[in-house]
């Protein structure tokens, strides 16, 4: 009973018959509705995010909706309109979600600027309609009204946008259709870009059914009287249509089979049909290109009689009438027939072109370039004409053969016209040889060569890929990389941006192609492929490193560039890559600046610790040791730092190179780089390395290396021991004499004077002179013999060290051996040298000589006289110092020997070192009993004057040894008379100096008493 009232109250109620009769949609039905347009819009294939937020707005109204079906609307007329006006509404976003669900791809990218307006305009007119609803609902849906008013809220201020990546296609899209762009690399390019959006194939069936579809969409939108909407179709479609995967070959070519028999009764060397009147615009006075009909029937430019109409003026441009409507329709037909004639000029152009080329004669060969590059200029379309007709088979091959520069230039500039953008023409010019020709050309001049990298890197692309097939082709060219890199030092900046990118690409991931760049000088590829390539890669670009050979100035680019701080991270890997990586750093390493490099990139530490390790694989310590060798040579101790710059505790790594030398079983890969790293370190720090040598009884440890098998290390050896013997000579003379000393003295032989020689004298010099018995046995062994030949063929570093050996053997106290020293003509080298030796060298020449000098007096012979006193042979000549008979061999008389103008000159460079010793030499002259002698010999030699000058700017040794000399020389009244005045003016400041110099002070004032002592008196003036 309680159920049939309750049916009786609901069928009588306005609401029911409103619903029943169709006057309020039913609710339940317009639920359904937005399911199914929510559903569905979450299908459409293009504007997915737009398409699914729409379809989210939906979903959140259905449960609106079920809360009205659940409870009675209000019945007001503001209830019914408000559920109209969502019904209407909903409507329209299902039309939008039909319209586009199955629509062609390219068109719903082309037009998604628009889509997407619609959708926001659906989506905020929903959001309009469910907020009407919600206030004529107020009662019914109180609960839920906050979520509808959010949901009002959120509708009204959603904004819809395309992708970014869609904007700027049709941005770019719209850009090139304003600017009418046909050339087929655009056409490609968008071609290639819309596909790739929409997910469509770049395959000419995929591309020619969506091309078909636009097409039906054009069709569809004329028959729908759409105008604007039929021209941006017809135009996209144009465009699309020229791009290699959309175009028709069989197609284009029996259209220019048929053109060409159009023009085929025209004379050969006509170029040109004139156009018709109907071409022309009345208001350009042009062929037109995009012709449209005025109401009166006149043909005009379609952007010109546009600028005639926004200016005003509404009569027609060519009879003058006024126009009554002024509707701009595409006169189709006569742009066919424009086109047809374009086509029919193309056609006798090219024709022309081929004649020409074809002649032999140069003039024309250059009026053929201009006609083609004319063509493609105003058609693209003419590239695929130009193949047909044969032409790129004989332009290719002059490139090549041409002897006309002009000519060669030519040919490359009109072939990058007929392949850009145009892929099969590319084909085409590698089928008919053209890279072997174009590389030749790549240096061949200035414009030739800018014109032909021009025409490779065009060769080389494929839209925005490459063309990998011709790259490859390119790399087998046995002078490609060769000419490429030399292109990068040119001086067009264009070209050398070219070669570089071409470069890059055929060094893309291609080890071969690499190592042949870096061979030519170029090395970015193998840098970053040693930086960030695989294993593989790495491990090849060093290895190419250890097998090529540098100059200098490229190993200091490949340090420069970046290649050392990767090596030294792969010298932490594994035993190949360790192998590898050392063995490149320590060939990088003969650049002094990439030591600092290596230094810097913590190379050191690491390779010091892989010498030491006890773990590493011989192989690893020769390589380590070379590189410490290379590290401190010539350098010393300077990069023996790490990563920061913190200088190494040198003392640890001189014990630990000690200790390589003890071990037995150590390599002479290993003991070579070893014993030359010590003695770098220890020139370089010698007072640690004193310490530490002795420490660890160095000289000890390297002696027995005089008698290794190998004759470099038996020399390092050599050179470390004179290097220990400066500081810690003893033991190595009992070395020697044990029955060593014949090896010993081998390495003084030959005439080479080489670094062992050197050493080998040096060594000599060193040793104590105490040790008579290893003086004794050199001598018998024929050693001084041979120094003299040192002495006289050596550098300037070898006859210092020679010298230094021959104070051994002219020591004052042995005159036997001395004479020896002469006797094999030493005398003579020696004052050789005073002239021309170094300062080092001078220096010891005249204290050697001061030596010999010092034993002149004692050895000299007085005079006899022999026969009887009528038939007495002239007296011998005597010596005006010695005051007896004397020479150089036999008396050692510096005067003799013509020493003396060499030691004075010497007394004028005012040099400590040749001065003292200089000083010394003079003081033999006037030594007990020569006083008087000695004294006017240097007074005529001009000496005296000299040494009064050393007490002017000599140091306080200098002034001494000057001071002894002349207070011998003022012993003679002459010629302390004689310089009395030049003499007292020094002495007098010496003599009044401090007590620091008092030892100094009491000899000057003995000088200056032994001067006045004779001022008193008169004497005989000195000549």
């Amino acid at each position: 009973m309680k159920c049939c009232c309750t049916y009786r109250h609901l069928i009588s109620s306005p609401w029911f018959i409103l619903v029943f009769l169709g006057q309020i949609p039913s609710l339940e039905v317009l639920t359904d509705q937005v399911l199914a347009t929510a559903a569905a819009a979450r299908d459409v294939l293009i504007e997915k995010e737009s398409f699914k937020a729409l379809s989210k707005y939906l979903y959140d109204i259905e449960p609106v909706l079920k809360q009205l079906q659940l409870r009675e609307l209000n019945d007001t007329q503001a209830a019914r309109q408000a559920l109209e006006f969502l019904k209407d509404d909903v409507k329209k976003a299902k039309d939008i979600v039909d319209k586009y669900k199955n629509r062609a791809r390219f068109y719903l990218l082309v037009r998604c600027r628009s889509i997407v307006g619609e959708i926001q305009d659906v989506t905020r007119d929903i959001g309009r309609s469910l907020a009407a609803l919600s206030l004529a609902s107020t009662e019914v849906l109180s609960d839920i009204s906050e979520r509808v008013n959010r949901l009002h809220g959120e509708m009204q201020k959603a904004e819809f946008e395309a992708s970014q990546a869609q904007l700027r296609i049709v941005e770019k899209l719209d850009q090139g259709l304003h600017e009418r762009k046909r050339d087929q690399s655009f056409a490609n390019n968008m071609l290639e870009e819309i596909a790739r959006t929409v997910g469509v194939p770049v395959e000419p069936s995929e591309i020619n059914e969506e091309l078909s579809s636009l097409k039906r969409e054009k069709e569809e939108a004329a028959a729908h009287k759409e105008r604007a909407e039929e021209i941006f179709l017809e135009q996209v479609i144009e465009l699309l249509s020229r791009a290699d995967a959309a175009i028709d070959q069989e197609e284009i070519e029996q259209q220019y089979r048929l053109r060409v028999q159009s023009v085929e009764n025209y004379a050969t060397q006509d170029v040109h049909i004139p156009p018709l009147k109907s071409f022309m615009c009345p208001i350009t006075g042009k062929v037109m290109v995009d012709p449209v009909s005025l109401c009166t029937g006149t043909a005009c430019e379609r952007t010109a009689i546009e600028d005639w109409l926004e200016s005003g003026r509404t009569t027609d441009p060519d009879t003058g009438q006024v126009l009554e409507d002024f509707t701009l329709r595409s006169n189709i037909g006569l742009r066919q027939s424009i086109e047809e004639w374009r086509e029919l000029n193309y056609c006798l152009k090219i024709r022309s072109a081929k004649g020409k080329l074809q002649s032999g004669n140069d003039s024309l060969f250059v009026d053929a370039f201009d006609l083609l590059q004319e063509v493609i200029h105003e058609n693209p379309m003419n590239k695929d004409w130009i193949a047909i007709e044969g032409l790129i088979d004989i332009i290719v091959p002059m490139v090549g053969s041409s002897h006309n520069k002009d000519l060669k230039r030519q040919a490359l500039v009109t072939l990058t016209a007929i392949i850009e953008g145009h892929s099969r023409n590319k084909n085409r010019v590698v089928e008919a040889g053209g890279v072997d020709r174009i590389v030749v050309c790549l240096v061949r001049g200035s414009g030739i060569s800018k014109a032909a990298i021009k025409l490779l890197f065009e060769l080389l692309q494929d839209g925005s890929t490459w063309k990998e097939s011709t790259c490859t082709k390119l790399k087998q060219q046995s002078s490609a990389i060769f000419f490429l890199v030399t292109l990068l030092h040119g001086t067009d900046r264009e070209s050398e941006e070219k070669a570089e990118v071409i470069l890059s690409k055929l060094c893309d991931d291609d080890d071969d192609a690499i190592s042949a760049a870096a061979a030519c000088g170029w090395y970015k590829p193998l840098i970053d492929h040693l930086c960030h390539g695989p294993e593989r890669s790495r491990m090849a670009m060093a290895r190419f490193l250890v097998e090529t050979e540098f100059i200098d100035q490229n190993i200091k680019l490949l340090g420069e560039g970046g290649a050392i701080p990767p090596l030294v991270k792969m010298a932490s890997g594994n035993l190949e890559s360790k192998d590898l990586a050392l063995s490149a750093l320590a060939k990088l390493l003969s650049c002094r600046d990439n030591k600092r490099i290596v230094a810097s990139a913590g190379g050191v530490p690491l390779v010091i610790e892989h010498i030491f390790s006890s773990h590493a694989p011989t192989i690893i310590v020769a390589k380590c040791s070379e590189i410490l060798e290379r590290l401190s040579s010539d350098d010393g101790i300077e990069f023996l730092v790490d990563a920061n710059g913190t200088r190494l505790e040198l003392g640890p790594i001189i014990t630990n190179l000690m200790a390589i030398l003890q071990k037995s079983n150590s390599s002479p890969t290993i003991r070579k780089p070893v014993l030359r790293s010590l003695l770098n370190i220890c020139k370089s720090e010698e007072i640690l390395a004193e310490k530490t040598v002795a420490a660890t009884n160095g000289v000890s440890l390297v002696l027995p290396l005089l008698e290794d098998p190998d004759q470099d290390i038996r020399e390092l050896a050599l050179k470390l021991i004179h290097h220990f013997s400066q500081n810690e000579p003893d033991g190595i003379a009992d070395f020697l004499l044990d029955s060593r000393l014949e090896t010993f003295v081998g390495f003084l032989e030959g005439d080479t004077c080489s670094d062992a020689q050197v050493a080998a004298a040096g060594l000599i010099a060193c040793l104590p002179k105490s040790e008579v018995a290893l003086t004794n046995s050199l001598i018998k062994l024929d050693v001084i013999p041979i120094l003299l030949n040192m002495l006289r063929i050596g550098t300037a570093e070898a006859k210092e060290t020679v010298l230094g050996a021959l104070f051994r053997f002219t020591d004052p106290s042995n005159i036997e051996m001395q004479q020896l020293v002469v006797n094999l003509g030493a005398y003579p080298l020696l004052v050789s040298i005073l002239q021309s030796g170094s300062t080092t060298a001078k220096a010891r020449a005249a204290a050697l000589i001061g030596n010999l000098s010092s034993n002149s007096s004692r050895l000299t012979a007085a005079p006899v006289r022999t026969g009887c006193w009528c038939f007495r042979a002239s007296p011998p000549s005597v010596c005006e110092l010695h005051g007896g008979i004397c020479d150089m061999t036999s008396t050692f008389c510096l005067l003799k020997a013509k020493a003396l103008p060499c030691l004075v000159n010497l007394l004028q460079e005012h040099q400590d070192a040749t001065t003292y010793e200089t000083l010394q030499a003079l003081g033999t002259l006037v030594q007990d009993g020569l006083s008087y002698r000695g004294a006017k010999i240097l007074h005529q030699a001009g000496a005296i004057d000299l040494i009064l000058g050393v007490l002017n700017w000599g140091s306080v040794a200098l002034k001494e040894a000057a001071l002894v000399i002349l207070e011998k020389v003022f012993q003679a009244r002459e010629v302390s008379d004689y310089y009395c005045t030049a003499a007292k003016i020094p002495l007098i400041g010496l003599s009044t100096q401090r007590s620091e110099n008092g030892e100094l002070g009491r000899r000057a004032a003995r000088v200056l008493a032994e001067i006045e002592r004779y001022s008193k008196s008169s004497s005989m003036p000195l000549t």
